[in-house]
């Protein structure tokens, strides 16, 4: 089981700006979202765990190795990460040779490069893709090529930089059942996100960040319950709580699924499209 742990993690970019405060943080196989404003800290916080930045005083410990003892190079066998915007990772001119590029560069042989690489785009649905320029594809596309890089990989951690951009639903519901065999593989899975409804769907775990501070660190469920919380950090709960909070209902739900049965238990023979006449 891979095992995170933050001690007394401080950072500053300059002296006159210091980022963290002292992060005590500890993430274990467990789905967990990382929200919060743009300069809450996220992306910085991924940057130090993938060994991009070094922190000024503190430890990260990744199954008890400290990450100063490792080059970002060792670190990337360990700790994959798809950006944000997938035109920041894409350099090759064949999709099959970007999502092969990480794991050879990892130590795989071609052949092992080759056929996680198969099985990645494959993941990903875009097989038939694979001899294709990765600038010819759309959007959602390339950060799909960009996720399947990673999968290939076969890193223990895995940090997703908004997945769901550019994402259309049915992108999106293919992201949630890859972050899902990951969990079941037991991976560790991080992600920075601003998708609150994909959020409530998807992570068992969400802290939320403010200000290079942790201000809420518990199962989602919890966290999306605390409106004063997601308040001082200018965050909304997900849609399908905030129509729960509409209908009458005191219960924080996560997803429509849950929101439907308590209708049906509450009003009975009423129709669920009535309920919004109502």
């Amino acid at each position: 089981m891979m095992r995170l742990i933050i001690k007394d993690l401080h950072f500053s970019y300059s002296l006159e700006s210091p980022i963290f405060h002292g992060i005590n943080l500890e993430i274990s196989n467990q789905s967990t979202a990382l929200i919060g404003q743009n300069g809450a800290g996220k992306t910085t916080l991924v940057k130090l765990l993938k060994g991009l930045l070094t922190p000024s005083s503190g430890e990260i410990l990744i199954n008890g190795i400290n990450t100063k003892e490792q080059t970002a190079a060792k670190l990337a066998k360990t700790i994959g990460l798809v950006f944000q915007n997938p035109n920041d990772q894409i350099f090759k001119n064949r999709v099959m040779d970007e999502v092969m590029f990480g794991p050879l560069n990892i130590g795989q042989t071609v052949k092992e490069a080759k056929q996680n690489a198969t099985e990645a785009l494959e993941m990903v649905g875009l097989s038939e893709h694979a001899e294709r320029n990765p600038y010819d594809l759309s959007l959602s596309q390339r950060k799909l090529v960009t996720i399947a890089s990673v999968l290939a990989m076969r890193t223990d951690i895995i940090i997703f930089d908004e997945p769901t951009m550019g994402q259309d639903h049915d992108g999106k519901e293919k992201l949630k059942r890859i972050i899902r065999h990951l969990i079941n593989e037991g991976k560790l899975v991080l992600c920075i996100l601003h998708d609150m409804d994909f959020v409530a769907e998807v992570f068992e775990r969400t802290i939320i960040f403010n200000q290079g501070k942790i201000l809420l660190d518990g199962d989602t469920r919890t966290v999306f319950s605390n409106e004063e919380i997601l308040n001082i950090a200018y965050l909304e709960q997900p849609y399908i709580t905030q129509l729960g909070k509409q209908l009458g209902f005191t219960e924080t739900f996560l997803n429509e699924d849950e929101l439907i049965a308590q209708c049906k238990a509450r009003y009975n023979n009423i129709s669920i499209e009535s309920l919004f006449h109502l």
